[in-house]
C-alpha cells in the first residue's frame, strides 16, 4: 500500500511544546503530537472503495493487512506524525473554551490527482484534548458515522467522508443514554477523510486568548493550501475568505433542508471551513414533516438545533467566527455586509430550492403563498417528508384525485377528512394551477423532482437495525444500506422495502427517535 504523503497542517503550523498526552490546556498551538492506541484484534467491517480510489488505493490496497493496521491506529505509516487539533468553540449558544479532538486523531495528508485530503481517525485514544473522555468510539455511532457520511455524499451534500469501518477487539464503557446505566459496548474506529478538518473553533481558540500572531498564521496557511484562489494573505483576502465561508455554509444548509436533515450539534467546533456536514453524531431525517423536530436528547428542552432553526444557527455561528477573524480585518462593516447578504441570499436560494422540489421551474409571484400554504399542510397531520415528495413527482394535472397520490406518506391517513381534507384539495388546486404555466410535461417534471427528491435516505431506524445485526457479528445489512444509499434517487425496486414510513415499533425506540451524544 503507497501513498503519496504531502504533510502541511503538522509541518508549517506551531506544535504544542508538550509531548506528553496529557489532558491540558494547550497554548500557543495548532494541534499536539499523539499517538494511537493499539486495538488488540482489528478488523475490518467496511471500506469506501470510492474514496479509497480518491486517494489512490486498489481493492488489494484494501484487502490488505497494512490498511488494516495503519487505519486502525495499530502502524504508523513511514515518516508521518499523528496529531490532534486544538480549537474552541460555542456549544448550544454558550463560550466552551478550548475543545480540541478528543476523540480524533489526524494520520496525514494525501495529495491524489491534484486533490489533497486529510484523514484522521474516530476512535483511535485519548489526546491531550479529551477532557474527561477515553477517546475512544462504539460499534453504534462508528457505524451510523461511515453509513451517513458517504450517504450524504450521494445525495450530494457536501459533507467529510468515511474511507472505513474497523472494529477494535476492544470494549469500551459508555452510559449512552445519561442515565447512570453505563455498559461495556464493542469499540471501533472510523477513518474519516476530508480536504481539511479546520473548522470556525480552530480560529476561534486563538482569538479568544488574543493570540493574534497564531490567528493570522492559521488564516494564512488556510488560503494558502484551503483556498488559494483568493490571493495572498490581506486584510481583503481574509474578508474574501469569510465571504467564502459563509457561501459554503449557506449552501451547505439548503441541503440540509432540502432533503430534511436535521445535523443536532451544531456547535461552532462542528461547522468546516468548507461547508462541509461534519462530526456525525446525534443526526437524523425527517419523518413526520416537522419544523421543530431534533434528534438530539440534549437539545431536547430548547430545541436550539431543531429543523427549522437550522439557517439561523449558521448565520449565528458565521457570526462567532466573523468575530474570531476581526483582528485580522479591524473592520466589522465588511462582515456585517457579508452576514446581512446570507439573509437575503438564504431566502433567495430557499425559495429556488423549494420550486426545485415542487418541480416549478419558472420564478412566479405566489410561489412563496404557495409554498407556505403546503407547509401549513404538511403539518395537519404526521407527514413523512421524504416520501410526500417523492410522491408528489408523480402527480398529474388536471387529477380529480390528487390526495391519493400522496396518500402514503400520512402516518394517519383517516386524519385527511372534513376540514383537513379541504385545505389539502385548496392546496392541490392551486398547485395545479401553478403547474398550468410552466412547459414541461408531465413526465419531465417528474424526471426533475425525483433528482432534488430522494426516494432513499439513512432513516434513524434503518441504521438501528444494521447496529442490532452488527452486535451480533452480521454486517450484511451495512453492505446492503451502504449499496442502497449511493443510489438514492434512483428506482431501486429491489428495495422498495427501504422506501417506507419509519415503523411504529421505531417511534420511541432508542437510537430511532433521539439520540444521544454519547459515542
Amino acid at each position: 500500500m503507497i501513498l503519496s504523503i504531502s504533510d502541511t497542517f503538522n509541518k508549517e503550523l506551531p506544535s504544542d511544546s508538550h509531548t506528553e498526552n496529557t489532558r491540558r490546556q494547550v497554548f500557543e498551538a495548532a494541534f499536539s503530537y499523539v499517538m494511537p492506541k493499539v486495538p488488540s484484534s482489528p478488523k475490518l467491517i467496511h471500506a469506501s472503495k470510492d474514496m479509497a480510489l480518491n486517494l489512490g488505493l486498489l481493492q488489494e490496497d484494501i484487502s490488505s493487512d497494512t490498511f488494516l493496521k495503519v487505519f486502525s491506529g495499530a502502524t504508523i505509516y513511514p515518516k508521518t506524525k499523528p496529531y490532534a487539533m486544538a480549537y474552541a468553540g460555542h456549544q448550544f449558544g454558550n463560550w466552551a473554551g478550548q475543545l480540541g479532538d478528543g476523540r480524533a486523531i489526524n494520520l496525514f495528508e494525501v495529495k491524489h490527482k491534484n486533490e489533497r485530503w486529510a484523514l484522521q481517525l474516530k476512535g483511535a485514544g485519548e489526546t491531550p484534548y479529551s477532557r474527561q473522555g477515553d477517546g475512544l468510539a462504539v460499534l453504534r455511532s462508528s457505524i451510523r458515522e461511515y453509513l451517513c457520511s458517504e450517504a450524504m455524499f450521494h445525495l450530494g451534500i457536501p459533507t467529510t467522508r468515511a474511507l472505513s469501518l474497523i472494529l477494535t477487539g476492544d470494549e469500551v464503557l459508555r452510559d449512552m443514554l445519561y442515565d447512570g446505566n453505563a455498559d461495556y459496548e464493542k469499540g471501533a474506529i472510523v477513518c474519516r477523510v476530508a480536504p481539511t478538518f479546520i473548522r470556525f473553533g480552530n480560529f476561534e481558540l486563538f482569538a479568544a486568548r488574543q493570540d493574534n500572531k497564531n490567528l493570522k498564521t492559521l488564516v494564512d496557511y488556510t488560503l494558502k493550501y484551503v483556498f488559494p484562489e483568493l490571493g495572498k494573505p490581506s486584510k481583503d483576502a481574509y474578508i474574501r475568505f469569510f465571504k467564502e465561508v459563509t457561501n459554503r455554509t449557506l449552501d451547505m444548509i439548503v441541503h440540509w433542508q432540502r432533503v430534511g436533515f436535521v445535523h443536532g450539534v451544531m456547535n461552532t467546533d462542528n461547522m468546516s471551513i468548507l461547508g462541509l456536514t461534519i462530526d456525525y453524531g446525534p443526526y437524523g431525517w425527517l419523518e413526520g414533516f416537522d419544523f421543530g423536530w431534533t434528534p438530539n436528547t440534549t437539545d431536547r428542552q430548547h430545541k436550539r438545533y431543531r429543523f427549522g432553526n437550522q439557517p439561523n444557527i449558521a448565520l449565528w455561528n458565521l457570526l462567532q467566527l466573523a468575530n474570531a477573524l476581526y483582528p485580522l480585518v479591524g473592520e466589522a462593516q465588511p462582515f456585517e455586509d457579508i452576514l446581512h447578504q446570507y439573509q437575503v441570499d438564504f431566502t433567495q436560494k430557499s425559495l429556488n430550492m423549494m420550486r426545485s422540489k415542487l418541480g416549478l421551474q419558472l420564478q412566479l409571484e405566489g410561489d412563496e403563498k404557495l409554498i407556505k400554504n403546503l407547509e401549513d399542510c404538511l403539518l395537519l397531520s404526521e407527514t413523512d417528508m421524504t416520501i410526500f415528495f417523492r410522491l408528489l413527482g408523480a402527480y398529474r394535472k388536471d387529477n380529480d384525485n390528487s390526495i391519493a397520490v400522496v396518500e402514503n406518506a400520512f402516518y394517519k391517513p383517516k386524519d385527511i377528512q372534513g376540514a383537513f381534507l379541504d385545505q389539502w384539495k385548496g392546496w392541490f388546486k392551486a398547485y395545479d394551477q401553478r403547474l398550468q404555466k410552466e412547459h414541461l410535461t408531465d413526465l419531465e417534471r417528474q424526471l426533475n423532482m425525483n433528482l432534488v427528491n430522494p426516494k432513499y435516505v439513512l432513516r434513524n431506524y434503518m441504521a438501528q437495525l444494521a447496529i442490532d445485526k452488527a452486535d451480533k457479528e452480521d454486517y450484511s445489512l451495512i453492505t446492503e444500506l451502504y449499496d442502497i444509499l449511493k443510489k438514492p434517487y434512483s428506482e431501486q425496486p429491489k428495495h422498495e422495502k427501504w422506501f417506507a414510513k419509519r415503523p411504529e415499533w421505531a417511534r420511541h425506540k432508542v437510537g430511532c427517535s433521539m439520540l444521544s451524544c454519547s459515542s
